[in-house]
């Protein structure tokens, strides 16, 4: 039993350190506020201490950011607890800073829940460095334009897969669109043939992705300030934290391992083609000292390639030290749930298309992408608005910004892009997609839910 004053000794000293760290934010901001700073772009006037969290959606924080363009334009200051943010609305600015000066605005800056959740495996939360450049190149290897080409007949064949699995089992066409994205990405990257449907390989994959919903922003920041969290014992209230990072990070580190010790079982295998194999080949060639630091970065590479098929990193900060993509990662199978709601929502269309083809900087993509002077009934799912009068494609193409931009680009977007346009074109030339009836026939109304936190897609019902 803990004596009565030991207990409360702990109570003063659990108390103290939420107080200790707001004087230390108070004392950081009287001391910036006294030194001569740069003029900052426009935005909300902040709240001390707090600064504009309170004013922030906190599950889908773009809207906010679309909201305040009208009142503060396309380049956007705002101060989130700590946090310097600057926030891009605007394709033309977001060029001019991300691409044009990649350089500056291609780090990451720390994020709290990355390693307890065993998530600093993808590279794309890594530091503007060596390890991240080596990780780049070696995904870039197999995801470049002339090599991705040699996917397609894959691709092809994933995707009558999935066809028949829609229409064998329509009910569950979230898992199908799930499992051709993830067998997709095993082919490329691992050569492992996935099976059509439950696939205990594509299903660690699956398992791993559900721990990104913990990755909150607010998670992020209460780790940073009180990471005293990551050790409190099991019974403790608020340990639940500790858990939830705890099972994450073995199903991360499981998707990690078992794929890649899959490759090196299979090397003997002449006819084994792959992103880790062929690298593997190449780290053979390789000193001793540098193997480590290159299979870490090869098994990095391999996983970032896995996650980015999986899933659509719309809502999630992706952010550096001077840069946050919103909506960056365009990937398969988000990207074909949200097909299958547009077409649920305009069968006119479906028909149709059988005849068609310094601060943290934060590029609010969905604010770019629904602009209402750029793209009247910016909401509404229109394609036509990208044809023009004679019937050709215009020159606005939303690929130059919803992959990302400057160096930090997804590396893997051909890919991406050829996946989702081999499941489209297939669907579209072989089942009709439209809502759910009930038993009397009559069409099931619903509401398309979007799930948020590291992520943001749309749920399966």
């Amino acid at each position: 039993m803990i004596p009565l004053v030991d207990a409360y000794g702990h109570i003063a000293i659990l108390a103290g350190v939420p107080l200790s760290f707001v004087a230390v934010i108070f004392l950081r901001r009287l001391i910036e506020n006294s030194q001569n700073k740069p003029i900052l772009p426009p935005g909300p006037m902040p709240l001390p201490l707090l600064g504009n969290v309170l004013a922030i959606d906190k599950k889908e924080p773009w809207l906010t950011y679309t909201e305040w363009r009208a009142a503060y334009g396309d380049l956007i200051f705002v101060r989130i607890l700590d946090q310097e943010v600057v926030v891009i609305n605007s394709q033309h600015v977001a060029q001019a800073l991300l691409d044009k000066r990649s350089r500056i605005y291609s780090d990451r800056p720390y994020l709290a829940t990355l390693e307890p959740y065993g998530w600093s495996v993808n590279f794309g939360f890594t530091g503007y460095n060596d390890e991240w450049r080596l990780c780049r190149r070696l995904f870039h290897q197999t995801f470049r334009p002339e090599s991705a080409v040699k996917f397609r007949p894959m691709q092809i064949r994933r995707a009558r897969e999935m066809v028949a699995n829609l229409v064998d089992d329509p009910q569950h066409y979230h898992s199908h669109f799930a499992t051709f994205s993830s067998s997709v990405a095993m082919s490329t990257v691992y050569g492992y043939d996935a099976s059509a449907r439950n696939d205990p390989l594509v299903q660690i994959v699956i398992n791993a992705m559900m721990g990104l919903s913990m990755l909150t922003p607010e998670r992020a920041i209460m780790l940073k300030a009180f990471p005293f969290l990551l050790n409190l014992p099991d019974w403790c209230w608020g340990s639940s934290i500790k858990r939830g990072a705890q099972t994450s990070a073995k199903r991360v580190n499981e998707m990690v391992n078992v794929p890649f010790q899959y490759v090196q079982q299979h090397m003997a295998d002449s006819s084994h083609s792959s992103m880790v194999a062929e690298n593997l080949q190449r780290m053979e060639t390789q000193d001793e000292a540098s193997k480590p630091m290159f299979e870490t970065a090869l098994k990095k590479a391999a996983t970032t390639a896995i996650v980015g098929q999986q899933r659509s990193f719309i809502s999630y900060f992706m952010p550096s030290t001077h840069l946050l993509h919103v909506a960056s990662y365009e990937t398969t199978s988000s990207t074909l749930m949200a097909f299958a709601l547009a077409m649920v929502l305009y069968p006119d269309v479906q028909k149709r298309a059988l005849s068609d083809r310094r601060a943290t900087v934060v590029c609010n993509i969905w604010g770019i992408s629904r602009d209402e002077k750029r793209y009247p009934e910016a909401s509404r799912f229109m394609p036509d608005r990208f044809i023009d009068a004679n019937g050709a494609l215009t020159d606005d193409n939303p690929a130059e910004y919803v992959f990302g931009l400057g160096r930090r680009i997804c590396a893997g977007r051909h890919v991406a892009d050829a996946s989702a346009w081999s499941a489209i074109a297939t669907m579209l030339a072989t089942v009709d997609i439209s809502s759910a009836k009930d038993d009397q026939g009559k069409t099931i109304d619903f509401t398309p839910k979007f799930m948020v936190g590291v992520v943001r897609y749309l749920a399966s019902p």
